[in-house]
This record gives structure tokens, sequence and C-alpha cells, in this order.
């Protein structure tokens, strides 16, 4: 089975790297890295590079299709970017279309939400909503193949949802205590409606200045 994680310049780091630990530590799936060109990706700080090695022409039809967010991706949606296209194209033929954070705003874009629940990093909600989505704090919704994660760290529980659809609780618990995904936050604010008032607008400052730097 074929995993394919879209990248674009820009795109945020964990929320593709926590998925790919997840399935490259799955026994069935054959994970590629595909963008609009090949060679080195930057991520949203510039700081890291993946070398991506085939073009979404290269993946026309993966089993599964997993995008994931960054600040660049509201901009990439409205202007339709190659990535959008290829989710548009790829959808039909795939088992399972996912996303994390802001990569929803990419299957929104590309059509695919319109009038279903998803969920998104919570300071796209609106945007989200703008392509027919309707939006839910949910960490991980699906709908029919359609899977989508919250903000950034969701996407490894939306990897490991996953894996249990595909092949039942046993494996998704192996590879969660493989990777030893036990969760105990020193905060309580990992979520909007549990976040003080101060520390969300702070977050939405720094994350309107981002998007408007880009």
């Amino acid at each position: 089975m074929q995993l394919a994680i879209g990248l674009y310049d820009g795109f945020t780091a964990l929320d593709v790297i926590g998925p790919y630990q997840v399935f490259a530590n799955h026994p069935g799936v054959d994970v590629v890295f595909c963008a609009d060109r090949t060679g080195p990706i930057h991520d949203d700080v510039d700081h890291l590079r993946v070398q991506v090695d085939a073009t979404f022409a290269d993946v026309p039809a993966p089993d599964i299709l997993l995008v994931g967010g960054g600040m660049i991706t509201r901009r990439l949606a409205e202007e339709r970017a190659p990535i959008v296209g290829w989710i548009e194209a790829a959808h039909p033929a795939t088992t399972w279309t996912t996303s994390v954070c802001t990569g929803a705003l990419l299957l929104g874009a590309a059509g695919l939400l319109d009038g279903e629940p998803a969920t998104t990093h919570w300071c796209a909600y609106d945007q989200l909503a703008g392509y027919g989505a309707a939006v839910t704090e949910q960490r991980v919704v699906r709908t029919g193949k359609i899977v989508t994660g919250a903000g950034v760290s969701a996407g490894i529980d939306m990897a490991l949802t996953l894996v249990g659809l595909m092949d039942g609780t046993d494996l998704a618990e192996a590879i969660q205590l493989g990777i030893e995904y036990d969760p105990q936050p020193p905060y309580d604010a990992g979520a909007p409606s549990k976040a003080r008032p101060e520390i969300k607008g702070l977050v939405e400052a720094v994350v309107t200045q981002a998007e408007a730097a880009i």
C-alpha cells in the first residue's frame, strides 16, 4: 500500500513528520514524499529540508494521500497551487484521503469538503468554513474515506486512528507503544476551548503576522 505525502515549500514539519513516523512503523505501507518538483523542500521556518524524489505526476493514484499544513496553505488554496490539482485528480482512486492542520484547506480547495464535517488548526476554522466544510473542534474527524486532523500534533492522532481503521486496534496500539506516544502535557492549554483568552489572542496575533509576511 502506498502512502503519498504531498509537500510544498513552507510546510509545517510536525504536520507530516508525525504521521510519517507512525506509518514508517507500519509493515504494509510504502511511504513516498512528493511535490511539484524533485529536490529539497523546506519547512516553514526554513531550517529543515526534506529530499523529495517524486513529483505529483509520479504518484497519480496513491492508496493513501496525506497533506499537512503551513502558514502558506491559505495562499496555496486560493491560488489553486499544483498540490490542489494533485489532490483533486488523485482523490477518486484513493482508499483514504487525509489532512493535518491547515492541510484541510487544500482538501477544501480541491472541492472535497463541501457540506462535510472536518477539522483543522483552530486559527483556520473560518477559512475552512469558507470551502463549505462543517467545522468541528474534534481532534480527528472521519467522513467516509476522508480523515482530517486538527492542528500540528494532531497528525499523530490522525495517523494512529487511520491505522486502526485499516488494520485494527492491535497494530495501532503496537505502533503507539513503539513510538511511545503517551501525551501528558505540562499545561492544559492545547485547544482553543481550554486556553486562557490572553494566550489565545497572543497565538492569533502571531499567526496573523506570519501569514501577512508570506
